[in-house]
């Protein structure tokens, strides 16, 4: 089975100073670059997507400033297709099906941000066409939420729509569950 890494809007706007920091975003990007270091030595497809708001109103990753560039810690190097979207499925409008299909890639190992809105709506729709999935869940960043007057912390956010894709739509796994899987990774 032909296995590719999708790293998802691992962002500056998500770091501390950013327009939209996430609880424990830069311990989850360090984890991502081991989790990307690892899969490039396995020789893994690797894809990095992009988030670039355009909607109205939009008040981060807007293009062309430094918030909506790929952090330091995931750098694509040459070589490495970076995949623009401008929703939380990093499916939609983007193309990303066919080159995968065209890639003949067969299971995803995902990681990036935010895990209740990005990770969670592209982990999905992977698995609606067809893919394997693999979470890397401690890999991912959330942030508190409020719901009917309630502050959900971003731990609870996370760990609820990590337990809401397993095992269903994906295995979801820690980066030392996933380097046994995968010893180089």
């Amino acid at each position: 089975m032909k296995t590719a890494l999708l790293l998802v809007d691992i962002q500056n706007d998500y770091f501390p100073g950013g327009l939209m920091e996430l609880s424990g975003m830069a311990e989850a990007a360090s984890r991502a670059g081991e989790l990307l270091a690892g899969c490039r030595r396995q020789g893994f497809p690797i894809f990095h997507v992009q988030h670039l708001a355009l909607r109205p109103g939009a008040t981060f990753f807007l293009p062309g400033t430094p918030g909506a560039k790929i952090h330091q810690s995931v750098q694509p190097l040459p070589g490495e297709r970076v995949i623009e979207k401008h929703f939380p499925n990093s499916f939609r409008d983007t193309g990303l099906t066919d080159i995968l299909h065209g890639g003949r890639i067969e299971e995803l190992v995902i990681a990036g941000a935010m895990s209740h809105i990005c990770i969670d709506a592209t982990t999905r729709a992977a698995a609606d066409l067809g893919f394997r999935c693999i979470v890397v869940h401690d890999a991912c960043a959330a942030r508190d939420l409020t719901f009917g007057g309630t502050v959900i912390p971003a731990a609870q956010v996370h760990g609820a729509f990590m337990a809401a894709l397993s095992p269903l739509y994906a295995r979801v796994l820690s980066l030392e569950e996933f380097r046994h899987d995968f010893p180089a990774g």
